[in-house]
């Protein structure tokens, strides 16, 4: 089962969430616990930035937490190569109280099923003096010994004799291809070794003559010992037979490790089997999984930062087991069945509180990551400008400062720089880049908010923007459609929003708030923006 705790912010990431997440998944692995940072989406090009400047790997993407196949505790392993024994099948099959099992190719490429009703209606219907197995595989089933062994594979027509000596000589019974079951018959025994039969099975507590044992090494005659009766012998060995032998089921109904469990069970509702063979996306055979096998799992195990909205997290939250969540944004809609480590605080960024992580713990922090600490905070509180920029973001962008001997005033020009997204994006891109939706009574609320230097470039084109939060208001019931453009510089942010927006906003924010106006020293959605619209609503 995999043990990972995965770590990631929301679902449009920023440079404080992503470098939050890495940060985190650094403490808690110097901790001893086994995690990776995640981005639920793509990076806009601050945080790509940041992350190229100080050599850091961006993190891979986490597409959802949904419960899948791989982690139920589905009979994992449960295989057997068509070259085994039908003995080997029967005992893995009985052992594991199951009726099926699949079957792999040499390369363990799933191939088919083999069931206990293969085995019975092969006895019943097919004719059974047919052998095709190994030498070690005769040994292991009749719990023989080995005497003479000339061939690893042996292939023949399974006889016994029950005649007189007479009878037998007459009718010519053997040739080359005879495997021979007998006991103490030292005359036959003679004369199977003289037609250098395949092989000859010695049953009983019987052993050969010396003189016939040199003539089988002469003749290269395969020789085997066992203390099982004849009739016993003679019922046992047919399940050495490969099961290739035997026949099995191709058409089966497969399931992958990676599909969801909930559709997994929309798979069960439509075929009714009782088992089914789960492969890897190679086509490995990994196991059988069982109706019951799903009472039985592991959900993926997660820490949220800079995010509490389950609305803000990644697909299948509800499906994952949350281990912690660390943030600075009031509490959302998301509840746990288990308490968890909630680590709070009235800060303007998530690595404030991480770096006080470090500090707690007493862990060193490298200079990669107290760099992206460092920029994690110049990002969320806007070089210490934003209204929700508290003393503890200025002591810890201060002492990053100082760990890591890092301007703050030219890395934010920098990052901020590097941020001018109006000549690589569209429109789109531009508006849900930091996007989130808040429900507040009956009204839908979405904010989106971008940082920029080059806020002249997005106000050429008002009216395209306009039109296209209207459109985009209307196809998704937004009451309330903002698109605030934030210049640190100026400390202040510019307003787009619908239409029907416009008279919530101007009481929100006690102005003329029209298409374009600029809002001095507005400048986080958090602290200043969502909350004016809140207590209008209410």
């Amino acid at each position: 089962m995999d043990n990972v705790i995965y770590i990631f912010g929301h679902k449009n990431p920023d440079t404080d969430s992503v470098c939050a997440a890495i940060a985190l998944a650094y403490l808690k692995n110097k901790q001893g616990f086994n995690t990776e940072a995640r981005i639920l989406s793509n990076i806009n090009e601050e945080t790509s930035y940041v992350l190229n400047k100080f050599k850091v790997d961006v993190p891979h993407f986490l597409d959802n937490v949904k419960l899948q196949i791989k982690d139920v505790n589905y009979h994992k392993d449960f295989k057997v190569n068509l070259h085994e024994s039908v003995y080997n099948a029967f005992l893995r099959m009985q052992n594991n109280d199951m009726s099926t099992i699949p079957v792999v190719d040499d390369n363990d490429k799933f191939i088919g099923v083999f069931a206990m009703k293969d085995i019975a209606k092969h006895i019943i219907l097919d004719n059974n003096t047919y052998l095709k197995t190994s030498y070690d595989k005769i040994l292991e089933t009749l719990n023989g010994k080995e005497i003479l062994r000339f061939n690893d594979e042996i292939e023949g027509d399974i006889t016994n004799i029950d005649l007189r000596s007479t009878t037998f000589y007459s009718n010519h019974l053997l040739n080359n291809k005879s495997i021979l079951i007998i006991g103490d018959r030292h005359s036959i025994i003679e004369d199977a070794i003289n037609k250098k039969i395949k092989l000859l099975i010695i049953t009983g507590s019987n052993k050969m003559k010396d003189d016939h044992l040199e003539l089988a090494k002469k003749n290269k005659v395969n020789i085997i010992y066992t203390n099982k009766e004849t009739y016993e012998t003679l019922l046992t060995i047919g399940y050495t037979n490969y099961i290739a032998n035997y026949g099995y089921k191709t058409d089966l109904v497969l399931v992958n490790e990676n599909d969801d469990v909930s559709d997994f069970n929309d798979l069960i509702n439509k075929t009714r089997h009782s088992y089914y063979p789960v492969i890897n996306n190679q086509g490995l055979c990994l196991g059988l999984i069982k109706l019951s096998d799903l009472r039985d799992y592991q959900p993926k195990r997660v820490i949220l930062v800079d995010h509490n909205e389950i609305s803000q997290s990644v697909d299948g939250l509800e499906e994952a087991k949350i281990m912690g969540i660390v943030d600075h944004h009031k509490l959302g809609t998301l509840g746990t069945i288990e308490p968890i480590n909630f680590r709070s605080m009235i800060v303007g960024a998530t690595c404030t509180i991480i770096y006080e992580l470090f500090k707690e713990n007493k862990i060193k922090i490298p200079n990669d990551i107290a760099s992206l600490l460092l920029a994690g905070i110049i990002s969320d509180t806007l070089l210490l400008k934003s209204p929700t920029t508290t003393k503890d973001d200025e002591k810890a962008l201060n002492d990053l400062a100082k760990i890591t001997a890092i301007d703050p005033q030219k890395l934010a020009i920098s990052m901020f720089k590097a941020n001018d997204i109006v000549k690589s994006k569209s429109m789109k891109e531009i508006v849900y880049m930091d996007f989130k939706t808040f429900k507040i009574d009956n009204k839908m609320i979405a904010i989106g908010q971008i940082t920029t230097l080059n806020s002249k470039a997005i106000l050429k084109q008002k009216h395209s923007y306009i039109k296209f939060l209207n459109k985009e208001a209307n196809n998704h019931n937004y009451d309330i459609l903002l698109f605030v453009i934030t210049d640190i510089f100026k400390n202040g942010s510019y307003f787009l929003f619908n239409d029907s927006a416009k008279e919530t906003l101007q009481n929100a924010f006690s102005k003329n708030v029209e298409q374009g106006s600029f809002l001095n020293d507005i400048m986080s959605r958090k602290k200043q923006i969502l909350p004016n619209i809140m207590n209008t609503l209410k």
